[in-house]
């Protein structure tokens, strides 16, 4: 019987690469995290990706990996925040996998990005700005191709692992 893959999507510092790890040990699955394999492949990170090439070359390797790691089977994968802009990533995620979408009030995402200076569409400008400005353009891309959405607020990452894999247990779908 063939594992169902499992896709996390949502904005920067929801969790889905905790969560996502969590879940895949939980589930015995691969784990990958679709920013981490291309910066391993480039041998740099995803700022200098974002400086060196801009936002247009990033998300042409995100693409190239996305197509790759949806091929596998039996894996998390943790997308990055903006995966779901290009139409081709949104339309690989929902037809290889189960879409989990993992969604934070505002004001938790900031708490999460306060310190963080490796998210180069928070570099600049007014982060409260940035954020509600990507969740307004994104959330509707995320609601367009997500299975099931949770809410990850004041839970432990451990605790929200268990209730994914609780739910889709429940719906028969592992």
């Amino acid at each position: 019987m063939s594992k169902q893959n499992i896709y996390l999507v949502g904005l920067m510092a929801v969790g889905k690469s905790t969560v996502g790890r969590m879940l895949a040990a939980r589930l015995g699955y691969d784990f990958y995290d679709s920013d981490h394999v291309i910066e391993e492949r480039a041998g740099a990170n995803v700022s200098w990706i974002f400086d060196v090439e801009g936002e247009a070359g990033f998300r042409e390797r995100e693409t190239a990996v996305i197509a790759e790691l949806t091929l596998l089977e039996g894996v998390v994968l943790a997308t990055g925040g903006g995966a779901v802009l290009r139409e081709v990533n949104r339309r690989m995620l929902a037809s290889r996998g189960i879409v989990i979408h993992l969604d934070s009030p505002l004001e938790r995402l900031l708490e999460r990005t306060e310190k963080d200076k490796k998210r180069p569409l928070l570099s600049q400008g007014d982060p409260r700005e940035t954020l509600s400005r990507l969740a307004r353009e994104r959330g509707p891309l995320y609601a367009e191709i997500a299975d099931y959405r949770f809410v990850t607020d004041r839970q432990s990452p451990k605790a929200l692992a268990r209730a994914i894999e609780d739910a889709l247990q429940q719906q028969q779908v592992l």
